[in-house]
């Protein structure tokens, strides 16, 4: 399909001049060539086609574009064209002539003439057979045709091969980007393509960054357990990560302990070890010195799963225990904890501590990620290890060979085993002996819970050895990759298939310096041993009887595998021809080189095949699978094809390198480049690459297709929206046609489970994501670009996370160079990259292609500086595919060669590979190359600078430019010519794929060789002599260019290359050179004219302000420094600062200079601030550099008429938007704006206030400011409110507004159907649960927060951030430059510079275009020697007094050996120090200081404010924990007011009183007076008008007294908090707020310490002192007494039996304590021999406490041990534990059952014993609950439980219990006495009286026993007698009656 437009001519052009059309489709642009010198009629006459792979839509549009070409000046846009294809998409072919429309859509004369046609598709794709061969519908000759970009069936009425006109018409540019990491900086269209796609690219970044340790911190909290199963325990928690363990202390007989312990582990390992170990959390019971105690349950995680979660942490989740030796038994308890993962850089945001009311509910805050269900079941995980091939060597020779002489018989030198992780557990096969191709046929089977938390399974070959056994081989196998969680997932599944495993190379030695690779850690460098191995999940019923319910590692035998269950073998063939190798390290140069191809251990002719040992060689037919190759000559007869004799040829001939330059050399492979090819047999299992190939392709146009974005976005290029459009159109086909292309695949032999269900979920997956990408692209709008653009880098990383095949199958190419018999350096290469297919799409994106390869050194030689350099660069062709298909294994090679076949090759044997290709076509070029500048390089000297030249290699060519010393940021302006470059093959395939140039850049040492600063690649523009040297792509544009140095940026440069040909004319036709025009620079030709960039003229003003911190250099103190600025070879001089140690600030403020820059922003040279101190004798010495490396945001835009200086100098300064709520935007409209500050929406009710009563009285009083939502029940008498109400409020209301963004951010990402994993995010599980257990207190709460949730609120100040991040550094108008010196670090992320800081520069620059216009220098009050910056406070010394709150640390790093700290705060400000040291907190990680410290200081000496928290020792100096620094003076002086935070409303008493000495009505007069307006007028009516908005607001206060008078100051306050809505100076002021700042430690750079709350406030001594301040001292916990009388109990289990009667009976009495004080426990008396299980007591138990309300915890100070020197403070919930005992004489009392209620919320008692049931426990969440706090009396009963043995809770008795709280105040007035004693004694209990002893009153218990046990039966047999006396009477007296009555008597 294709739709092609003529565009014949364009009529009614105005005037003379050239003219260029551009005509985009679908975001892809075309050029027309320039017309020139036409006048009214410009005769483009040319034709355009775009190959279309989707339906033409009828309202996509078409866009024509005449420009004014201009060759010096931006093109000129004439007008515009568009139209809507909506006829053509019906009719196929339409003509037209219209008009043009310009900029303003008015229609212009100006018209063009256009013929478009459409070919639809006609006729559809042939099926595919076999997939070998490609059926075409016989009625038409479709010609198969691909281009990079689009695959289409062109019908035969148009030319089969796009021509390549059209191509070059940039047609392409869209395709070919180079890699992201080399691509353009400063244009998109000028990418280099590859059209004929002969070429491959380049890999830029050349460090292997997985082998590197880097530092990594685990802190983990265990807060408490719950739950725990057992009886009256007494548990520790045990930590362990990998090897290291720590234990928390042990809480006595408690089923939920709290610990609240912190602990942190330090590693320095490689990411990929570290991801791996195993977190894991046990609880013990009873562990003490002498026993180890027993295992109640475990939990394992790895860290990966931690790491992958958002923030890289788990916080106040509950970790299920489970049994790891009795899987049947369910969860043993539960375990509340923090884990956190840092690495270096990483911050981590942790959310607030405050009371824990939402996570006691268990269920719905599981310690697992998002996705995992909270039941999870056991599972067996087999792994199954069938057998092992081609082993190497792993014993010396020597010993065999004497055995063999001894013996006779010829061993294997391996003993090999299997040793397979998981989960931290190992399971090992049995060993074979020598053996290099073992059969195990053995599995490892792990009991684990289902789905596992750890990702990977560890699967290792190991040689068995007396000594020790190392590791031949290591392979991962993720288990992501062979499962899938979806709705139609499967479980993890994997072979049975082979996998390859690669280390260290092959020879024996005995100490291999790379044995770190055979771990797994790092690239292997060569092949080892592949291992065939199944992966299977089975879950297990752990109902079921038979099951073994131990999860330790079994291994069993398993039944053999047949050959063919991996696929057919089948044979392979790999072709390589090596066309060039240059860049060769000079330390090898000397010797001759020869390169060698390997794949397995085929064409490895050192260290290869070890040759199985005597009678085990197996010969099934055409089965010689690791035989050598040699075996195949000698094969059986009806082999005797064309390839019997093919002998391979794996390296090429050696050859003697020639010198390039100083430092490379390269090899003579001129005309003649040399070949290889092995032959090879393997399982073909090529459809698992094919499929990863497909994917991997269209994650390549996808990442290529997102970095064009970004980059038009960038550079703020027009219409970023169309280009993500196609990106998404391209998107959506790929993911169409892989589904068209899997689809052939979905039944073939060999293929395994995991093969079918990857296939489905893959095809599943790539169908979602090609319906999502067309669904996203039609909401691609011009303002949603970036938030798609985030969806689409969402949709890269799930198609690279797919195209990792899990399964091997052909092991990967190794290329090794070798010089003398010794390897030296090697390159990789994945065989699915150069893996050959039919279909295009299936192809690797290397194969039958030209590739540059740069070969590094191996294993850890490659790290650092090493790997930095390159070992050597080939060009190399590569081809691998199936033996039968290499008939056009040469296609791929540039043309124009002759095939030289080995010479002992028999006659006839055409198909035999070449072993050497001869051009005989070479074409002549010369190379200019326009080196213009760098920015930005990397600092190489110890000056912090460095002495850069560039030296541009180009085939076996190099040059270098000239040195430019003491510089980052060379400007060479200079053009480097290469004659005579010789290029072998094609004229026009070299064209289109030209090699790569390779730039390196050095910084140049007075004394040893030349240091290595980075490098990148380049491809030239190219001229053939028939073509024609201009527009539209010559001269070439300059272009940015990213110079790496390892994996790490190190700068840019800014050049342009061009490759011209050579003609028979000679260099005569070639565009003219000019010659040398600057003499001095002697006979360097500079850019020509055509190329450097247009320049103007600007003029930069500079602000010197002052210099901060300069440190000594060379010992000697910085005196008298001057600040010298430069910027393209133009400059400026501060004035000398006389005497930096009194006066650190510049006398004259504001100096300029004028330059000429290019007029393109982008092309702008970085400008540079040197400092130098001024010695005596006029020497100069150099402090510190800075470079600004872009002017851009420096550059000042004229203001709109409405506004005045003031802001536009603040626009200009930062050219930033005021912060957050854009109030910047001018919107100066005539008329009034109302803001209305009255009935204010809830959400602002909830912003400002806590609101605490109704009464309008009391709401004045107790407004709180900040932010706070809550309904404080308890706290609402007046007295009880202080700064931390304000600031517990303040944090409740954060929560719930973090709470609200995040579902919101969830939801959003839900509803894309993005797995959680991907984005590495939460879902929005968040608390449903808890949300409907709000209890009544929290309905009021939660009717707030949905206010709040209506629309998310900004909160008044997040807590969790520094105040500087939030305003931007407060560089609204004064910016700091940090001045560097000395080398810059090579650390893996870019060293952390802040070593290399030695000072900082304060100041600000402004550039401008000449000539400004006249306005702004004629306003009123414009001070022409202020230039630009107005209206700027002067910068004489100014005195302040500064007071710094500290009001907690939270998760300090314990100093300690005991895992805590004994924290203290200090506080410097220049040479002023404040310790409070003998207020430290003992042993406490998250000390609460609550202090403030006043220090007066001297701005600009003392300006850095240092908080430091240090660590309080007894002997030796006390340790730095962490600190955080505060620049003060950027504070003071911003526009954001950040002196002293304006709260929500004015108080003049109380916790809320207004800090400030300036009321808000001053602060407001004063802010308008700055800001030129007219001063605020207040209305009557609460009302008040600044610069033509009206606020309103309340107008009374009252005073202590409770007096009310009228008061401007609520409504100036009300305009402050709104100032950022006042047009043109508006900006948020800084807002009353605490902020959370990090603490750092030099010595662990990049890792937090922990976090300090405080704020800063300043007052300058020359206004009125500010009033005392304010008291934020922790606060004191108040003092209570819980009074529990224990009236009775009823229904407790019986435990004794009697002697005589075997009575069941219990000797009865209670316990209790409160949670903390263990020590204080009491008990009742014994109520003797219960026989019902009833006691009555009357006991009273008095406990005292400490509490604080507001956290609702207990407080206790207590010595840790006798050892201690001083007490700990510890708070821990209020909970009050009742038991019920068995009292023993002789042994120890039973335990029966207990009850813990915690104080603040259980449930109410039952009124009778009948109603109190288990449930009151059982259904806990569902009941009220009260609070003691609150009821202060209380009555009921309760029940008492154990578990039983099946763990089940069981009633074991119930109490009746009073409680009762008394404040100390109240407990001293009426005080009680303990049990029954004095005062207000208790009655005794009416005992029954057996319960004395039974001897003393025999008669009475034993009719006391009888009646009570027989009473019943005593009853049934009296009356049954009774009866029977009756009857007995009856029948008795019955016949003498009878005779009486008879007879009459």
């Amino acid at each position: 399909m294709s739709l092609m437009v003529h565009l014949k001519t364009a009529d009614h052009l105005r005037g003379r001049g050239d003219r260029i059309a551009k005509v985009t489709f679908r975001g892809l642009p075309f050029y027309s060539r320039v017309v020139e010198n036409c006048e009214e009629v410009a005769h483009f006459n040319e034709v355009f086609r775009w190959p279309i792979a989707s339906r033409l839509d009828g309202n996509e549009m078409l866009e024509i574009q005449v420009f004014n070409y201009s060759k010096v000046f931006s093109n000129r846009l004439v007008g515009t064209f568009c139209m809507v294809l909506q006829k053509v998409a019906e009719e196929g072919h339409l003509e037209l002539t219209d008009t043009l429309i310009d900029d303003n859509n008015t229609s212009i004369k100006t018209s063009v003439t256009i013929e478009i046609k459409y070919q639809p598709m006609d006729g559809s794709v042939g099926v595919w057979s076999d997939g070998e061969f490609l059926d075409v519908p016989d009625d038409r000759d479709g010609i198969f045709c691909e281009s990079r970009l689009w695959i289409c069936w062109v019908s035969a009425d148009e030319p089969a091969v796009l021509d390549m006109e059209d191509l070059d018409r940039k047609a392409m540019r869209l395709a070919g980007t180079l890699d992201p990491d080399t691509i353009s900086l400063a244009s998109v269209t000028a990418v280099t393509t590859n059209v004929s796609n002969k070429r491959s690219k380049p890999d830029i970044k050349m460090e292997p960054s997985s082998g590197r340790p880097v530092d990594y911190q685990i802190s983990i909290t265990v807060i408490e357990a719950r739950q725990l199963i057992g009886l009256n325990m007494d548990p520790v928690v045990c930590v362990e990560i990998g090897d290291d363990k720590k234990y928390t202390s042990m809480k006595e007989s408690t089923n939920c302990p709290y610990y609240n312990e912190y602990f942190v582990f330090d590693f320095h390992v490689p990411p990929d070890v570290m991801f791996d170990k195993i977190i894991k959390l046990s609880v013990i019971h009873s562990k003490n010195l002498l026993r180890s105690g027993t295992l109640v349950g475990t939990f394992k995680m790895d860290v990966g799963t931690v790491y992958s979660q958002p923030e890289h942490q788990f916080y106040h989740k509950w970790a299920i225990l489970s049994d790891p030796d009795d899987i049947t038994a369910g969860c043993k308890g539960y375990v509340k904890c923090d884990i956190a993962v840092v690495g270096k850089g990483d911050n981590i945001k942790t959310p607030h501590k405050a009371n824990e009311t939402d996570e006691d509910e268990i269920e719905g805050n599981l310690l697992l990620p998002e996705g995992i269900p909270a039941e999870r079941q056991w599972a067996r995980f087999y792994v199954k290890i069938y057998r092992a091939e081609g082993l190497p060597k792993m014993n010396t020779s020597i010993m065999a060979n004497v055995k063999k002489a001894f013996i006779g018989e010829n061993r294997d030198l391996v003993d090999p085993y299997v040793q397979v992780q998981f989960a931290g557990q190992k399971g090992k096969t049995s060993v074979q002996k020598s053996s290099y191709e073992p059969i195990w046929n053995e599995q490892v089977i792990f009991t684990e819970l289902f789905p596992p938390l750890c990702k990977r399974l560890k699967v290792q070959i190991r040689d068995s050895d007396k000594v020790n056994d190392v590791a031949i081989g290591t392979h991962f196998i993720d288990l992501r990759k062979i499962s899938n969680d979806g709705d139609k997932g499967f479980l993890p599944t994997m072979g049975p298939a082979w996998v390859n495993m690669y280390g260290s190379t092959r020879q024996y030695t005995l100490m291999d310096e790379h044995q770190d690779l055979n771990d797994g850690l790092g690239e292997g460098v060569s092949f080892r041993a592949r291992l065939l191995v199944s992966v299977a999940v089975e879950i297990l019923d752990t109902t079921s009887p038979e099951i073994i319910s131990s999860t330790e590692v079994q291994v069993e035998g398993v039944s053999n595998i047949s050959e063919s269950a991996t696929g057919k073998m089948e044979e392979f063939f790999l072709f390589g021809s090596f066309l060039e190798a240059t860049m060769i390290d000079r330390k090898i140069g000397d010797k001759p080189i020869t390169f060698e191809i390997t794949i397995g251990n085929y064409g490895n002719q050192i260290d290869g095949v070890s040759k199985p040992s005597g009678g085990k060689k197996k010969k099934k037919d055409g089965d010689n699978e690791e035989e050598e190759n040699e075996l195949i000559q000698n094969s059986s007869e009806d082999e005797a094809d064309e390839d019997a004799d093919l002998v391979s040829v794996s390296s090429t001939p050696l050859m003697r390198p020639v010198i390039t330059d100083r430092n490379y050399f390269h090899l003579p492979y001129f005309e003649k480049k040399p070949c290889v090819y092995i032959k090879s047999w393997w399982q073909d299992q090529r459809r698992r690459l094919y499929n990863s190939n497909m994917m991997d392709k269209i994650a390549d146009k996808l990442e290529e297709g997102v970095n064009d974005v970004q980059e038009i976005i960038k550079t703020e290029k027009a219409f970023p929206e169309r280009r993500l459009r196609g990106v998404l159109e391209e998107l959506s086909i790929g993911c169409s046609r892989f589904v068209a292309l899997a689809n052939k695949d979905v039944n073939q032999a060999g293929r395994t489970k995991l093969d079918r269900e990857r296939l489905k979920s893959c095809m599943r997956e790539m169908d979602s994501m090609g319906q999502q990408a067309k669904q996203i692209r039609t909401q691609v709008k011009k303002n949603t670009v970036r938030d798609k653009l985030k969806l689409v880098q969402i949709f890269l990383q799930r198609l690279r996370f797919l195209a990792d095949e899990p399964q091997h199958s052909i092991p990967d190419v190794f290329v090794w160079m070798m010089s003398n018999n010794k390897r030296i350096a090697y390159a990789r290469i994945p065989s699915k990259d150069i893996l050959y297919s039919i279909v295009d799409e299936e192809t690797g994106k290397d194969c039958g292609k030209v590739k540059a390869v740069f070969l590094k050194l191996p294993g850890k030689k490659g790290f650092g500086p090493a790997g930095w350099t390159v070992q050597a660069k080939l060009e190399l062709y590569l081809w691998l595919g199936l033996n039968k298909q290499r008939k056009d294994f040469l296609s791929g090679l540039p043309n124009g060669f002759e095939e030289i076949k080995a010479a002992k090759m028999g006659p006839g044997l055409h198909a035999v590979p070449p072993v050497s290709l001869v051009y005989n076509m070479k074409q002549v070029f010369q190379l200019r190359a326009h080196m213009y500048q760098a920015r930005s390089l990397f600092a190489a000297d110890s000056s912090g600078l460095s002495d850069p030249f560039a030296r541009v290699f180009f085939s076996s060519h190099s040059q270098v430019t000239e040195v430019l010393s003491e510089t980052l940021c060379p400007t060479w302006d200079q053009l480097l010519v290469f004659d005579d470059v010789e290029l072998f093959g094609e004229a026009s395939e070299l064209r289109d794929d030209p090699p790569i140039i390779v730039v390196e850049i050095y910084d140049q040492d007075t004394v040893g060789k030349a240091e290595f600063i980075g490098r990148t690649f380049a491809k030239p523009t190219i001229k053939m002599c028939d073509e024609h040297y201009g527009p539209p792509r010559f001269p070439p544009q300059l272009e940015y260019y990213q110079i790496y140095r390892g994996n790490c940026t190190a700068g840019e440069l800014l050049a342009a290359f061009e490759l011209l040909q050579i003609g028979q004319g000679g260099r005569a036709d070639l565009p003219p050179l000019e010659g040398p025009t600057d003499s001095e620079r002697g006979p360097i030709l500079p850019v020509p004219l055509g190329i450097r960039p247009v320049l103007s003229r600007y003029r930069i003003e500079v602000l010197f302000w002052g210099l901060r911190d300069l440190k000594r250099i060379n010992l000697a103190q910085v005196d008298r420094p001057r600040v010298d600025i430069e910027c393209a070879g133009r400059g400026v001089q501060s004035v000398l600062i006389q005497n930096y140690k009194k006066n650190p600030n510049f006398s004259t403020l504001v100096k300029w200079f004028e330059v000429d820059l290019p007029e393109n922003e982008l092309l702008h040279p970085p400008l540079n601030i040197r400092v130098v101190d001024c010695r005596a004798f006029g020497r100069y010495i150099l402090v510190g550099s800075h470079a600004v490396s872009s002017l851009r945001r420096f550059i000042y835009s004229t203001p709109d008429k409405s506004s005045t200086n003031w802001a536009t100098a603040a626009k200009l300064m930062n050219g930033y938007m005021v912060l957050t709520n854009g109030g910047s935007q001018p919107r100066s409209s005539p008329s009034d704006i109302l803001v209305n500050m009255d009935g204010e929406p809830p959400v602002r009710k909830m912003d400002t206030v806590v609101k605490l009563d109704a009464s309008d009285k009391d709401k004045k009083k107790k407004k709180k400011k900040k932010k706070g939502g809550v309904e404080e029940d308890d706290e609402t008498d007046e007295s009880v409110l202080d700064w931390w109400s304000k600031y517990f409020a303040s944090i409740e209301t954060m929560k719930e507004v973090c709470l609200h963004r995040y579902s919101l951010f969830c939801s959003y990402t839900h509803a894309l159907d993005v797995k959680p994993d991907d984005l590495l995010l939460k879902g929005s599980k968040m608390k449903e649960k808890s949300k409907e257990k709000k209890s009544a207190k929290d309905k009021k709460k939660g009717q707030a927060a949905d206010g709040a949730e209506k629309r998310p609120v900004k909160a008044r100040v997040d807590e969790l951030v520094e105040l500087e991040t939030e305003y931007g550094n407060f560089e609204d108008w004064l910016h700091t430059f940090n001045l560097y010196r000395g080398k810059a670090g090579d650390d893996d992320e870019h060293a952390l510079d802040d070593d290399r800081i030695v000072g900082r520069f304060k100041g600000s620059l402004c550039m401008y275009k000449l000539p400004l216009s006249e306005e702004i220098t004629r306003e009123a009050g414009f001070d022409p020697n202020m230039g630009m910056f107005q209206s700027i406070p002067h910068n004489d010394p100014i005195n302040v007094l500064v007071r710094v709150y500290v009001v907690r640390a939270t998760d300090l790093h314990p100093a300690d050996i005991n895992g805590k700290a004994d924290p203290y705060v200090v506080i410097k400000l220049g040479k002023s120090e404040v310790k409070d040291k003998e207020n430290y907190i003992s042993k406490q990680l998250n000390p609460v200081f609550g202090k403030s410290f006043d220090i007066e200081a001297t701005f600009p000496m003392e300006s850095m404010l240092t908080v430091s928290v240090y660590d309080w020792d007894l002997v030796g100096t006390d340790d730095l924990i962490g600190e955080t620094k505060i620049d003060l003076e950027n504070r003071f002086y911003s526009k954001f007011r950040a002196t002293c935070g304006i709260s929500s409303n004015y108080s003049v008493h109380g916790y809320n009183i207004w800090r400030d000495p300036m009321k808000p009505s001053q602060i407001l007069a004063k802010l308008c007076k700055d800001g030129k307006i007219d001063a605020p007028q207040y209305g009557p009516g609460g009302k008040v008008k600044v610069a033509n908005r009206i606020f309103t607001g309340p107008t009374d206060i009252e005073d202590e007294n409770g007096l009310k008078k009228q008061t401007e100051e609520h409504l100036a306050l009300t305009v402050l908090n709104h100032w950022e809505e006042i047009p043109r100076l508006g900006c948020k002021l800084v807002p009353e707020h605490v902020e959370t700042r990090p603490l750092l430690n030099p010595d662990k750079p990049g890792i937090e310490q922990g976090r300090i709350e405080m704020w800063v406030d300043m007052f300058p001594m020359d206004m009125p002192a500010p009033g005392p301040a304010i008291d934020i001292s922790p606060r004191k916990p108040k003092r209570y007494e819980l009074r529990v009388i224990i009236w009775n109990t009823d229904e407790v289990i019986l435990e004794d039996d009697d002697y005589f009667t075997g009575e069941k009976s219990s000797d009865i009495f209670v316990r209790g304590w409160l949670k903390g004080h263990q020590e204080d426990k009491q008990d009742t008396d014994v109520h003797y021999h219960s026989l019902t299980g009833e006691g009555n007591f009357n006991w009273r138990f008095v406990f005292p406490f400490d509490y604080l309300m507001a956290e609702e915890k207990i407080v206790i100070s207590k010595k840790e041990s006798m050892f201690s020197w001083d007490e700990t403070e510890y708070k821990i919930p209020p909970r009050l534990t009742l038991q019920v005992w068995d009292a023993d004489h002789f042994s120890a009392d039973d335990f029966l059952g207990a009850i813990e209620l915690d104080l603040n919320r259980f449930p109410r008692g039952a009124k009778t014993a009948k109603q109190c049931s288990i449930d009151m426990i059982r259904n806990e969440q569902e009941l009220p609950t009260i609070s003691i706090f609150k009821q202060k009396r209380v009555k009921g009963w309760w029940p008492f439980v154990a578990r039983d043995e099946n763990d089940e809770m069981e009633l074991t008795g119930k109490v009746e219990a009073e409680l009762h709280l008394v404040t100390a105040e109240e407990a001293e007035k009426s005080p009680v006495g303990l049990g029954r004693n004095e005062p207000d004694p208790l009655e005794k209990p009416n005992r029954p009286d057996t319960s004395l002893m039974w001897f003393l009153s025999p008669l009475k218990s034993i009719r006391y026993f009888i009646w009570h046990n027989y009473r019943w039966l005593i009853l049934k047999v009296l009356g049954l007698a009774l009866l029977l006396l009756m009857l007995g009477l009856f029948l008795y007296s019955v016949p003498g009656y009878l005779v009486k009555k008879m007879l009459g008597a």
